[in-house]
Order: structure tokens, then sequence, then C-alpha cells
């Protein structure tokens, strides 16, 4: 974006949701039999194909512009990036004592008594031999007008998902990668690859998932960093140029955000809690994505004072909505939660108009309705709700001229 007065014009729109959906009862089910039998049954994809058309139809039908297929093929949040490239291998039992014990959620399993966890091994050159999500979205544009493909959003996992687990040491095979600059450029260039290919079938807007972000914010996860001798500042700029390595040279018309989440796991469960101050000079400053969404659901997530640093050419959208339970937050609640970002924003460095700061903001839900395919603790129905409410409340929050 070249400047705040151009925000409006690219997606995202006013009232969005993460991306996962809750998945219809024919596809839970079906996900049921694949957990407990450990194959894919021969009518999965009918049958997922049938559950993409009725949440895309759901999220039509409530007004919501940015259409996702609600993740509905994959079983976690991150599948389809690390599962699809060459020189990764998927370890279904991977020992715990691999995993750093310091990352919020590892510090859950470690005190669990898990002993191993599915996660995979860089054992070769990184190279992207067949695409992550191009027939995804080759499906989701047969099912929308040819004007709102470019409304599209594809999701994908942060190219550090399994470094933050996992660290320097027990990533990638050090005859292979000798630091993680190398291993994370060529992990680059095969999310660049992917990402051309969907720009020229049309999409407009990636979302790059990142749980780890908000890790940095952890006083418990900095504790630990410090006593395992780990340079958290090191990590955090390592990571920040892990996806700026992703997002360098994009086509000016593609809008790029990333979603950082505190977790969002069977039940909806959490791992992470603290502000964002911690982070917010240099991830608002320093990473080169368009768009941020930030979960302010909850006080663990801190105020919106760490907002004052962003600049004028970014858009934050707050995610004022839970998925984790069924209440139902009001129009007026959300209203007044975008009020006091404004304000924050006005007094911000730099500082700027109340137009400027709020066309510089947008609301959503705070993470997916299904981050897993078991789903988080609410219906369709509920579901259905927190979307219209964030399509209400933002026709009352910005009126038509801004739009």
């Amino acid at each position: 974006m070249s400047s705040a007065s151009s925000i409006h014009l690219r997606p995202p729109f006013r009232a969005e949701h993460v991306g996962s959906l809750l998945r219809p009862n024919a596809l839970f089910e079906k996900r049921k039999e694949v957990e407990a039998t450990n194959t894919i049954p021969h009518d999965l994809k009918a049958v997922e194909d049938e559950a993409i058309k009725h949440v895309v139809k759901l999220q039509q039908d409530v007004g919501i512009k940015t259409i996702t297929d609600g993740e509905l093929r994959r079983g976690y949040f991150y599948e389809g990036v690390f599962n699809n490239l060459e020189g990764i291998v998927e370890l279904p039992d991977r020992p715990i004592a691999t995993f750093k014990p310091y990352i919020p959620h590892i510090a859950v399993m470690y005190a669990a008594g898990v002993q191993e966890s599915p996660s995979a091994f860089c054992n070769g050159k990184i190279r992207r031999t067949k695409p992550f999500y191009v027939d995804e979205f080759k499906y989701m544009k047969s099912l929308v007008a040819p004007e709102d493909v470019k409304n599209i959003k594809i999701t994908m996992c942060s190219p550090v998902w399994f470094h933050q687990r996992h660290g320097s040491d027990e990533t990638y095979d050090l005859s292979v990668y000798k630091n993680d600059d190398d291993y994370f450029d060529d992990l680059g260039v095969a999310y660049r690859e992917e990402i051309r290919e969907l720009y020229d079938l049309g999409c407009r807007h990636i979302q790059i998932d990142d749980p780890t972000f908000c890790y940095f914010c952890s006083e418990n996860m900095i504790t630990g960093m410090e006593r395992a001798g780990v340079d958290h500042e090191a990590l955090l700029d390592t990571y920040i140029r892990a996806i700026n390595v992703i997002t360098q040279e994009r086509p000016k018309d593609l809008t790029v955000s990333v979603h950082m989440c505190r977790g969002n796991f069977k039940g909806g469960v959490h791992f992470a809690e603290g502000g964002y101050e911690r982070i917010a000079v240099k991830l608002f400053n320093t990473l080169d994505v368009d768009v941020f969404y930030l979960e302010y659901d909850t006080k663990r997530a801190g105020d919106f004072t760490p907002l004052r640093f962003l600049p004028l050419d970014k858009t934050v959208v707050l995610g004022l909505v839970t998925t984790k339970n069924p209440q139902l937050e009001s129009v007026e609640e959300l209203k007044a939660r975008v009020d006091e970002a404004v304000e924050v924003l006005r007094q911000g460095s730099p500082k700027r108009s109340r137009e400027v700061a709020l066309n510089q903001l947008c609301i959503s839900t705070q993470c997916g309705f299904a981050s897993v395919w078991e789903g988080n603790p609410v219906t369709e129905e509920d579901e259905r709700k927190k979307l219209a409410l964030l399509v209400e409340a933002a026709k009352q929050i910005w009126p038509p001229e801004m739009s």
C-alpha cells in the first residue's frame, strides 16, 4: 500500500473472519472416520466439495465479502504446505525431546507427559514439486461469480511453523542447510512459487497464519528462552525475515496479511498470553505485509496502546469477536472498542486524523471457528450469528462513503 488513503480500496473488507469454519455434520462424521481408521475414504473429496459449497453460501448470506473455503479440506490449519514439499519428511511419532520446552503449547505437552508427537524434519533441499492450494483455489473459483474471484482468500501456515517447535538444531539436517537463512531462503522460494501460481489464477489475498509472533509476547517463553541461552530478539528477527523472503517483490495488487494466533486448539484452548507491546515496534515497521490480524477478544491480549506504532500504510484487523464460546458480543460493544482503538491511532507516531485512523481498521473474529477439524464449542448457528454481527457492526462503524 502506498498511502493511508488507499487502504480502503483493497482487502480486507471491514467485516472479516480469519479463515476456518465449523465442519458441516456430514464432513464432521467423515473426519471422525478418517481419524478412527487412519485411512482416506474414497468419497471424502465429494463430501468436502458439498461442505465447501455450504460454507461459501453461509458467508455470502451473512454479507461477508472475503470468502474462504473454511479450511474444510484440512484436518489441522497448517496442512498443505510442509506435507507437499520435497525435502521435508513427515514424522508421525517424533520424540518430545526434539521439541523446545519453552514454546507455550510444547510446555503443555511436556507437563502432560507426552512422549512423542507428529512433526516433520527437513532431510534434503527444499523444492516445490507440486502445488499446495492451487486445486482448492480453482474449486473456490468455480463457486463464485467472476467479479468475486478477487475476494477469495487463501490461508496458509507460516514458514516458521516447524522451526519454532524444534529450533535451528532439530529442524533441518545440518549437512543440507548450514544455517537458518539458507533454510528459510529455499522455503521462501517454494512459497513464492505457490503464491505466483495462485496470483496468476486470480487470487488477490494471501493470509499467513502465524502462532509464533504472539509467543514472543509471553513472559514465560521469554524467560524460558533466556534460561536455554536462546537470543529471542535475534530469533524474532529471523522469523520476520522468513516471512519477508516470501513477500518480497509481490504484485502490487496482491494483499498479504498475517494472523497472529494465541492458540485455538480443540475446544478453543489458547496457549499464549501477553500484550503486543514487546513486539509492536519491530513487527509493525519491519514485517513486509499489508495487514495484521490481531486477537483482541480477551484481556490476555492486552490493550490497544501498541497500535500507536502502526505506520500509515498498514491495516489492522481487530479480532474482537470470540470463536471460543457462543456468547454473542453486541454491536455497541464493538463500536466502543473500535472507537478506543481509533483514539490510540490518532495519538500515535505519526499522529493522524480520526478519518485516517478509522480507515486503517477493520473488525473480525479473533481466530477461526475450527483451526482443527473438531472445531470450537460453538454451533453453526452461533457461527452464523457472530459473522452477521460483524457485518452489522461494520455497516454502522464505517459509513458507505468510506467503503
